[in-house]
């Protein structure tokens, strides 16, 4: 077991106990894990198991993914789907269009319009970084069984989709 710091102290259920037993500190020490794994998960970039090169910024992983998943799509489309402003989306792109794992293309229906798509190359860069994320997920969860595991992955998507509606509910209304 890797030593207790600041990081790992405020466990409920496997760090030393909290000295504040009131009523929030079930809520203080998750607030505290968040900000742990954030803090962990960027220096990793959960980038896999050390390997430098499968490592990918994380707005880069998330816009290659959803392109994935969803296909060819507008940057209103891509932005809306995200959660984030058209201007974020169009400069977070421009260096994945750069080094070629984007491809801008013209919309089918109507040509002025442009369509971002995964490029061959940008599927085998997010093929890669997604094998070597999978295989440190792995590492990590060894000693998990399955349900374990499932548990974890269903609360997690819990906890991100509560705070994807609080801050959508946060947004001021788009003017049109």
């Amino acid at each position: 077991m890797p030593p207790q710091d600041m990081t790992t102290a405020a466990s409920p259920s496997g760090g030393a106990a909290p000295e504040n037993q009131g009523p929030d500190h079930l809520l203080d020490a998750l607030q505290h894990q968040v900000a742990v794994f954030a803090r962990r998960a960027e220096q990793t970039r959960l980038g896999g198991v050390g390997q430098v090169r499968n490592s990918m910024d994380r707005a880069a992983y998330l816009l290659l993914n959803r392109l994935d998943r969803e296909g060819p799509m507008g940057v209103k489309a891509l932005a809306a789907g995200m959660g984030i402003d058209s201007s974020t989306v169009t400069r977070q792109v421009a260096p994945l269009v750069d080094t070629g794992l984007v491809k801008r293309t013209s919309h089918p229906e109507d040509g002025r319009a442009v369509v971002l798509q995964l490029s061959p190359r940008g599927q085998a860069r997010l093929d890669e970084v997604r094998a070597s994320r999978r295989e440190l997920m792995s590492q990590v969860t060894d000693d998990w069984d399955a349900e374990e595991r499932d548990t974890f992955c269903a609360l997690l998507t819990r906890f991100n989709a509560a705070l994807a509606a609080r801050q959508s509910a946060n947004q001021p209304p788009a003017a049109d």
